[in-house]
């Protein structure tokens, strides 16, 4: 089995507004996730929310140390799951599932460190 993340990229700003009812369906919805992860036969290998991206910092190839995003976008990186799929095919079977109302995701596979995969 090989390793793939789903990274789950939404407009954030949608969560301000949230209601803590809606939260609690969220939350819910992604319990359910993972039990289909081992519904469908895959594992779950680890997986976090992220604190959104005004907390962020980021460092540029020359050193630069910004407060905030990288690139100014509506949608941004707010969690990751990583799972064990037969292949790719069963990893999007899996993402397919994955909670992400306010955008989407995207499967990638993770590189393993002893081939070069480019």
């Amino acid at each position: 089995m090989a390793k793939y993340a789903i990274l789950i990229y939404e407009d954030q700003a949608r969560y301000a507004t949230m209601s803590p009812e809606a939260w609690g369906a969220l939350v819910d919805a992604h319990s359910t996730f993972v039990k289909q992860v081992f519904e469908l036969g895959g594992s779950l290998e680890g997986g976090e929310a992220l604190a959104s991206t005004t907390t962020s910092t980021t460092i540029k190839g020359g050193g630069t140390v910004t407060d905030g995003p990288f690139v100014e976008t509506k949608e941004a990186l707010g969690g990751f799951y990583v799972v064990e799929a037969r292949d790719l095919d069963h990893a999007v079977e899996m993402a397919k599932l994955c909670p992400a109302p306010f955008g989407g995701v995207e499967v990638r596979p993770v590189v393993d460190p002893t081939t070069n995969p480019f």
